[in-house]
């Protein structure tokens, strides 16, 4: 139970973070794609802890390996599964609180939903359950470049740090992947300060993706707006989403929000500005689409903080382990991925859509 994603290009990601393995399934991936585990390697490692000193020095690898749906170096049209073994996890600080709720966590839902929970390092509400999705998006990466349609990620802002230019190059250039090399080296500055006051920082993440066909989004419950609103928001650590101007739009005449039509020099309808953010009545526009999701700061500090255990006594917790100062560097390529799976799980449901269809 919601554990999988999509209906056309569906995948159901599994495995907890101080099990043995983490894993993911995906169905209804066409053959033929060339995909090997370099491929999906490329995009796990920009998600993976123990990269630089602003991540949790925990040393997984996350390395990849493909169990089904590829034969030869492309895809089989079948089922694809691909597996890591945790390697590096410790449970031995999550003992002594073992029937504390951590502030912050998903302790207490998860023991008044199931009854029951795995204590070490949050279990299934780990963001490890995010090494799926993104091994998963970079085989989806495939269908949208077939379409020329390109997703990138980057930090926008570090608690009160934002970034003020735009360079794609700078994104994987740094340890924070911001576009703005200048405010990248203001965060990693915060994110050094935050971790000697054993505290911690959040962000926010903004994903593009250009070339994007109109026509992209289901009616009502399917919109793209929603799909996008679903997909970010469940990621661990979300607190916010805006498409396009966002929560600015509030502030704006409708003169102003509105994005008139034109034509271009191939006669193409596009829009004069992209208030919108790329998607109208929730189908894409053919205008770039731009999302802004809100990370919270991380919620394991080492800090005293107040709580009650599992019997109802009030107690002190102090969060002992491997964490992450601010988890939105790693956060970018989860970002990423849920914009792609999104996107190639429409175009999938486009060819559907029409009894001849042929992309505008």
């Amino acid at each position: 139970m919601g554990s999988t994603y999509g209906s056309a290009f569906r995948i159901t990601t599994w495995g907890e973070s101080h099990g043995p393995a983490l894993g993911v399934v995906i169905d209804g991936c066409p053959a033929g794609l060339e995909v090997n585990e370099e491929l999906i390697q490329y995009d796990l490692d920009r998600r993976r802890v123990g990269q630089s000193r602003v991540t949790s020095p925990r040393n997984e690898r996350d390395k990849v390996q493909i169990l089904s749906g590829v034969f030869e170096g492309r895809t089989t049209g079948t089922p694809i599964s691909l597996i890591t073994y945790n390697k590096d996890s410790d449970s031995t600080k999550y003992d002594i609180i073992r029937d504390m709720y951590r502030p912050g966590h998903a302790d207490y839902t998860y023991s008044m939903k199931y009854g029951i929970r795995d204590h070490r390092g949050g279990g299934r509400s780990s963001a490890r359950e995010t090494w799926g999705r993104v091994a998963s998006a970079a085989i989806a990466r495939l269908l949208l470049r077939q379409s020329g349609i390109d997703v990138y990620a980057h930090t926008l802002r570090i608690g009160d740090i934002v970034a003020q230019t735009f360079d794609r190059d700078e994104i994987d250039q740094n340890m924070v992947r911001a576009a703005d090399p200048d405010a990248a080296e203001a965060m990693v500055a915060a994110i050094d300060r935050i971790k000697l006051e054993s505290d911690s920082l959040g962000g926010i993440v903004e994903v593009r993706a250009d070339n994007v066909p109109p026509g992209l989004g289901e009616p009502t419950a399917y919109k793209l707006d929603a799909l996008l609103g679903q997909a970010m928001l469940s990621i661990p650590a979300t607190k916010g989403i805006e498409i396009g101007s966002g929560f600015a739009a509030v502030g704006m005449r409708g003169s102003q929000h509105n994005d008139a039509f034109v034509l271009d020099e191939q006669g193409r309808v596009r829009t004069r500005t992209n208030n919108h953010g790329g998607t109208l009545g929730g189908i894409s526009s053919g205008e770039q689409i731009v999302v802004r999701v809100a990370i919270k700061p991380t919620s394991s500090i080492s800090q005293d903080q107040d709580t009650v255990d599992e019997k109802g006594n009030v107690r002190k917790i102090l969060v002992e382990g491997r964490h992450d100062p601010c988890v939105v560097p790693r956060a970018v390529p989860v970002v990423e991925a849920m914009m792609i799976l999104v996107l190639a799980d429409l175009l999938l449901l486009n060819r559907m859509s029409r009894a001849a269809w042929e992309m505008p």
